[in-house]
């Protein structure tokens, strides 16, 4: 089962995709967020598609925006694959490296990235995204995160290194947050329907290869992840979070930065795949 939110930016409606048919959810919800998260909408859908409620729908055309309308926090762990962490000079960490992303990044998966006036050094960045499905606040043990977990979707965590390395002072965010820099999807898959420990990822720059690994090699696993931010902050219905990125990026020396133009294709076993264009900011 697929929850999707497609249409015009800032006018998409709610979907869900069950063997390849798509289903209106104009009669349980008018939006995928965290209100409809925490009020078990996930549930609520299966029991409708089961009963056979649910009307059929045209979706062919229709653009795929965020499958989770306006998360309150983007929250990002950095340095998650040790192979990552080699190519950025940093040895594994020892807890998780906490970072944030302002909301407002969030685009659809096919939407147009933007490269900042004067930004050389834009990268690209697949990770396994968490959203999620219930308060979580000093959860008593890892395993207790699969219970506040609503399900899954693809990240794109895009970076200005510069903005990150060269200029920040160490504060990360600031090569995280230019607009369109975090595009998600194309869906929202439950959590209980795929292994986040066992899917392969993989980026492609203009059809080339870059990035190909497993989330079985993530440093901190999923559930490790939620348990340790919940004992820092209170993760809310909605909320999204990146998990980090495997070897094969552009600040590795190995690849150029993106430029003008270039294509991006992020993809994850079981979740699907995006595709964006870069496009540069001209200002004046």
């Amino acid at each position: 089962m697929e929850l999707l939110r497609l249409g015009r930016a800032g006018h998409e409606r709610p979907y869900v995709r069950e063997g390849g048919v798509a289903y209106d959810l104009a009669s349980l919800t008018t939006e995928i967020d965290g209100a409809f998260l925490a009020a078990d909408g996930i549930a609520r859908v299966r029991e409708a598609l089961g009963r056979g409620e649910l009307p059929t729908a045209d979706v062919d055309g229709l653009r795929i925006g965020a499958p989770v309308a306006r998360p309150t926090a983007v929250v990002c762990i950095g340095q998650n694959y040790a192979a990552h962490a080699a190519e950025s000079g940093s040895e594994p960490p020892e807890h998780p490296v906490i970072f944030f992303k302002h909301p407002n990044t969030v685009v659809g998966p096919n939407d147009v990235v933007l490269l900042p006036p004067g930004a050389e050094k834009v990268d690209w960045e697949v990770e396994l995204a968490i959203v999620i499905g219930k308060t979580a606040r000093y959860l008593s043990s890892p395993e207790a995160a699969r219970d506040v977990i609503a399900g899954y979707t693809i990240s794109n965590d895009v970076s200005e290194r510069a903005y990150q390395l060269d200029v920040s002072g160490g504060q990360w965010s600031k090569g995280k947050c230019s607009e369109t820099f975090n595009p998600l999807g194309p869906a929202l898959v439950p959590a209980d329907e795929l292994d986040p420990q066992a899917l392969r990822l993989r980026s492609f720059v203009n059809g080339e290869a870059r990035q190909d690994s497993s989330t079985a090699d993530m440093i901190f696993p999923v559930l490790q992840i939620v348990h340790e931010l919940s004992q820092y902050l209170v993760l809310e219905p909605g909320d999204v979070i990146n998990t980090g990125t495997p070897q094969g990026v552009a600040l590795s020396g190995r690849f150029p930065y993106l430029q003008d133009g270039d294509e991006m294709t992020i993809e994850i076993e079981g979740l699907g795949h995006q595709h964006q264009r870069t496009e540069r900011v001209h200002l004046g």
